[in-house]
C-alpha cells in the first residue's frame, strides 16, 4: 500500500467526516406564524409574496447552517387570542398547518404575534382584554400548541406600535395603545415560566419592531383614513421587510442557542 493510496484514503475519509458535520449543523425548518392582519398582510399589494412571514422566511434562508425553509402564514384580520384558543376555526388551521408540512424531521417553530386586536377599546372579539386574561390565553394557547407537538419551539414576537389615532372598524386609540403596552411585560415573564417549566421551547422573539414603527411610521407604515383622521397601524412593503427581518433574526438567535437534534 503506498502513500499515494493512503493519501487519497484519508482524503476522503476526511470529506466524508466534513459532510456529515456539515450536514449535523443545518436545521431545516417549519414555521406557522400566528397573528392579525400584520401578519397577513393586510393592505399589501400581494400578501402572499410580501406579507411579512415571506420576507421572515427568506431573510432565514440566507443564513449560515440553515437549509430548508417552510411557512405558513396563519395571521388573520381582527383576531385576538381569544380567536385562537384551542377547538376554534383558528387554531384548527393552525393545527392542519403544522400537520402539513412534508419534512417531518424539520424544527417545528410557532412565531406568534397577538396583541393588537386584544388591545381595542371596543370592535374586536372579547376587547378589550385585560392583562389577566390576555395572559391566560396565551398560556392556554401555548400549553396546547407544546401537548400536541412537544418538540416544537414557541416564540413570542413583541406587538407592534400603532398610533394613537387609530380608529378603522374598531375602535383602539390612546387608551388601546397603552394597554397593549402593559402585555409585553406579560410575555416576557410568561416566557420566563416556560423556562423553568419546558425548557429550550419558549422564548421571547423580537423586541425591537415597537420602537422601530413608533420612529419610522411615516415610512414604513401604511397611511390609512380612519373616523379620527389618517392613521398607522399596518406595514408598508417596506415595513413588510423590516418587521420580518426582526422576525426572523429573533427566531435565529433562538435557533443558535439551541443543539441541532
Amino acid at each position: 500500500m503506498n502513500n499515494r493510496y493512503i493519501g487519497r484514503v484519508l482524503t476522503g475519509i476526511l470529506i466524508i467526516l466534513f459532510q456529515f458535520s456539515a450536514s449535523a449543523q443545518t436545521r431545516n425548518l417549519n414555521i406557522v406564524f400566528i397573528g392579525n392582519s400584520i401578519t397577513y398582510g393586510a393592505g399589501l399589494d400581494s400578501p402572499t409574496t410580501q406579507a411579512p412571514p415571506v420576507m421572515a422566511s427568506a431573510w432565514l434562508k440566507k443564513q449560515k447552517h440553515i437549509g430548508e425553509v417552510n411557512f405558513s402564514n396563519q395571521g388573520h384580520s381582527g383576531y385576538t387570542t381569544l380567536d385562537f384558543l384551542p377547538g376554534t376555526d383558528a387554531f384548527k388551521q393552525v393545527e392542519q398547518a403544522a400537520r402539513a408540512f412534508t419534512n417531518t424531521s424539520a424544527q417545528l417553530i410557532f412565531s406568534i404575534k397577538i396583541g393588537t386586536n386584544d388591545s381595542a377599546v371596543k370592535g374586536t372579539h372579547g376587547a378589550p382584554a385585560s392583562v389577566e386574561n390576555y395572559r391566560t390565553n396565551l398560556k392556554t394557547i401555548t400549553d396546547a400548541l407544546l401537548k400536541e407537538f412537544p418538540a416544537a419551539i414557541v416564540i413570542y414576537q413583541h406587538p407592534v406600535w400603532y398610533s394613537p389615532n387609530t380608529q378603522n372598524g374598531s375602535t383602539y386609540l390612546q387608551e388601546g395603545l397603552t394597554r397593549l403596552q402593559t402585555y409585553i411585560p406579560v410575555i416576557d415573564a410568561l416566557a420566563g415560566e416556560y423556562k423553568a417549566s419546558n425548557p429550550e421551547h419558549v422564548f421571547v422573539g423580537d423586541t425591537k419592531a415597537f420602537a422601530y414603527f413608533e420612529k419610522n411610521h411615516l415610512t414604513d407604515l401604511q397611511a390609512e383614513q380612519g373616523r379620527q383622521g389618517i392613521f398607522y397601524l399596518h406595514p408598508n412593503k417596506k415595513g413588510a421587510v423590516a418587521l420580518g427581518e426582526f422576525w426572523a433574526k429573533a427566531i435565529y438567535k433562538v435557533l443558535k442557542k439551541l443543539p441541532v437534534k
